[in-house]
């Protein structure tokens, strides 16, 4: 029966134009599937990563970082609609600062960065089905963003769901899209070669790719960095953080005992037994930004050598076809995970970065914090912490959903600049001008705050 779920899927991906590479990467996934392949990593088969270089103690120089920096592309990954924030369009298009949103607060970056540097420094976005659209009609505000007639965006892979009971690629006629799915943000390998756009930036003269998703405005585009990693001749190289309390769901790198490679592991690929391991800040203490470094020429050699699988490791994720609906067939999305292929590469390198490079936004809570003046824009577009430490935001799950989040915050964030915590647990509307200070607590009760009150823990 899987034998014929594969024929079925596949036929159904060529005839959507999925690339030949994206189709093979699918089909070595199912047989793994097929066999039974869960995709976890057992702690037994890791030891921890204790102490990679940190970039504030390596000297690199200026001019190595210059050169370097002009034969980098700065790629963003732009698939996400933000459903988990109640959006129904890309992610990249939400407000921050100032009516810009992250896609502006990125081009505005990369101009800058081509300022100062004089370097051509393109940028690349990965959209998806959902996002290709929308993220288009957004650059086209951007005329002289192109660079030596290189694209704008490149389109991720899409693959069939499959049924859990029998591998099929499940039916689901009254909302035929729902049949589909992204493959998880290791698809930008194949779907870059694939796409030929991996070649069009060797012949035009590149050599790095900076990579990261376009929700975290704190991976901008920097000269030291990629002096950094073309200095080390590493063919891949993940930027990593010590760990807090606030990351132990982050995937966080490892080194694998069979071989001594470092490897990447993320919570679906922990065997639920072991979470207390994962989450263990001080037994794994860095964790993964998803911010990453390549070498283009390697990759490419690495992709043509293995036909466009890099063979990462499968991450089997199980749904409902319909999420709204409980009752719905099981299905199976066959996903993995961009960084996961530091263990592809030899001499693959991680490297301990500030912490304002990892700036993600998930959540409303988060999306508070950057729009509050915790943080101010510096003229390079840059976000940049205003006092000693990130205040520690939750909000309750009124706020869940943006359109929730914006009318309960209709005159904008409130002051967050001194405050060390605001913990918000019931149903609360802010006034203008609002000041929070030290710890705060609103309770369950929920309520208004008037304008230009002052919250003090």
């Amino acid at each position: 029966m899987s034998d014929d779920g594969l024929r079925l899927a596949t036929e159904a991906m060529r005839t959507a134009g999925v690339t030949p590479a994206a189709v093979s990467v699918f089909a070595d996934y199912y047989r793994q599937l097929e066999a039974g392949a869960t995709g976890l990593v057992p702690e037994s088969s890791i030891a921890p990563l204790l102490d990679p270089p940190r970039l504030d103690a390596v000297e690199v120089d200026g001019d190595t970082a210059r050169e370097a920096l002009s034969r980098t592309v700065i790629l963003k990954l732009n698939g996400g609609l933000g459903t988990s924030m109640g959006m129904a369009r890309a992610k990249s298009l939400l407000p921050v600062r100032d009516g810009r949103s992250f896609l502006d607060l990125i081009v505005a970056q990369v101009l800058a960065a081509r300022a100062r540097h004089g370097a051509r420094l393109p940028l690349v976005f990965m959209t998806s089905f959902y996002t290709r659209d929308d993220t288009r009609d957004a650059l086209r505000a951007y005329p002289d963003l192109p660079v030596d007639g290189l694209p704008l965006d490149f389109e991720q892979s899409s693959e069939p769901r499959l049924r859990a009971d029998d591998l099929t690629p499940v039916s689901w006629p009254s909302d035929p899209a729902l049949e589909w799915c992204p493959p998880g943000h290791g698809d930008v390998y194949p779907s870059l070669l694939g796409s030929g756009l991996l070649d069009a930036l060797l012949d035009a003269g590149f050599r790095y790719a900076s990579v990261s998703n376009s929700d975290n405005l704190g991976a901008g585009p920097d000269a030291r960095l990629a002096g950094w990693f073309a200095a080390s001749g590493a063919p891949f190289a993940a930027e990593v953080c010590r760990r807090t309390a606030m990351d132990r769901k982050g995937g966080h790198l490892a080194l694998r005992r069979s071989d001594g490679r470092l490897v990447l592991r993320d919570v679906a690929q922990t065997p639920a037994d072991e979470m207390g391991f994962f989450t263990d800040t001080d037994r794994h203490p860095y964790f993964n930004t998803n911010n990453l470094w390549w070498d283009l020429e390697v990759l490419r050699a690495t992709l043509v050598e293995r036909g466009g699988v890099l063979g990462l490791p499968l991450i089997r994720n199980v749904k409902t076809v319909d999420p709204t609906d409980p009752t719905s067939p099981r299905v199976i999305q066959v996903e993995s995970a961009m960084g996961a292929a530091i263990e592809v590469f030899d001499r693959s390198s991680a490297v301990v970065v500030d912490r304002a490079r990892f700036l993600p936004v998930k959540t409303t809570a988060e999306l508070l914090l950057l729009r509050s003046d915790a943080y101010e824009i510096t003229p390079e577009a840059t976000l940049r912490l205003t006092s000693g430490s990130t205040p520690t935001v939750e909000l309750a799950d009124a706020y869940r959903t943006i359109a929730a989040f914006e009318e309960r915050f209709p005159a904008g964030a409130p002051s967050l600049r001194d405050a060390r915590s605001l913990r918000i647990e019931g149903d609360w509307t802010f006034g203008a001008d609002v000041v929070a200070t030290g710890d705060v607590v609103l309770g369950p009760e929920g309520g208004t705050i008037p304008d230009s009150a002052v919250l003090s823990g």
